[in-house]
């Protein structure tokens, strides 16, 4: 039986008259007889029992009306459920990311996500940008917020760029640093961030660095740094809220422009067509023009 027949059961036991269960239902009296003779027929009982003062239930009929009650209730909390979720956002958001800003810039941005939709769940993944892609590119996630280039053919959307910083306890002057013998401390990742580096050494240098440590996350190379073990070349993202005698020297290329790196955010099409993935979208929008 399909939602029709069921609520025409309904409104006969409700009613149990036929002319004001046809008044009800928009149909003309025999059109109902009809179809009730139908619904018996697929049943194979009596439902009804007519007679000049109206109609009465059979034992059958209690059962099979109880049952389509039953259905009809069920089918109007889901109606409800559903309106629920096309006003709210639902849903599990699916968020690949890259390390750096996972740990730096995407708590802000979740925070007011989850607080603007409670009813919304996350789950995050961090790692290198190029594990972020491979994630995105498998559908494993929703979105993947990357660092550097990407050659992504899908959805791409700028977020922001963050300058990079010489920083160290002792050094004030980016010349000092090819004088001084402590160590350069240096981030080694997948990404081409740590060859950004290199090309820029050696083109304001033209020559090594004494000392080097090389760490393979750029949290220890931070903590190294603040702690005067030596200095760092880090992003600006990873520096706010720094306060000390730590001194920060802005890298500049030979055109005396600052050097940054810019920070994406990409997936498929379709994801950006779901509810909750542009409403976290949303979010970031409205945060980066308060940053602005």
């Amino acid at each position: 039986m399909n939602l029709n027949e069921l609520e025409l059961l309904s409104v006969l036991a409700k009613e149990m008259n036929m002319r004001k269960a046809a008044e009800r239902l928009f149909v003309t009296q025999p059109a109902l007889s009809q179809r009730l003779q139908s619904i018996e027929k697929d049943w194979g009982t009596k439902i009804f029992i007519r007679s000049h003062k109206g109609l009465t239930l059979t034992p059958e009929g209690e059962k099979i009306v109880y049952f389509a009650n039953e259905v009809l209730a069920k089918e109007e909390l889901v109606r409800e459920e559903i309106q629920a979720l096309e006003s709210e956002v639902h849903g599990t958001l699916k968020i690949a990311c890259a390390s750096i800003v996972g740990q730096n810039w995407l708590p802000k941005v979740l925070k007011r996500f989850v607080e603007k939709y409670p009813h919304a769940k996350i789950s995050l993944i961090t790692g290198w940008s190029s594990e972020i892609l491979k994630a995105v590119y498998d559908d494993q996630v929703h979105i993947g917020i990357i660092r550097g280039t990407a050659d992504w053919k899908g959805e791409k959307r700028f977020l922001f760029r963050d300058h990079l910083f010489l920083v160290d306890k002792e050094i004030k002057n980016i010349d000092d640093v090819i004088k001084t013998d402590r160590p350069f401390i240096q981030f080694k990742s997948d990404s081409n961030y740590y060859q950004e580096i290199q090309d820029w050494w050696h083109r304001r240098f033209q020559t090594n660095p004494k000392r080097v440590i090389v760490v393979d996350q750029i949290e220890t190379c931070k903590q190294m740094a603040l702690n005067g073990i030596g200095y760092a070349i880090l992003p600006e993202i990873t520096l706010h809220g720094i306060e000390g005698n730590l001194h920060k020297i802005p890298l500049k290329n030979e055109n005396d422009e600052p050097i940054g790196r810019d920070t994406w955010l990409l997936g498929y099409n379709k994801a950006f067509q779901l509810r909750h993935v542009s409403a976290f979208i949303d979010v970031i929008r409205d945060y980066l023009k308060e940053q602005v």
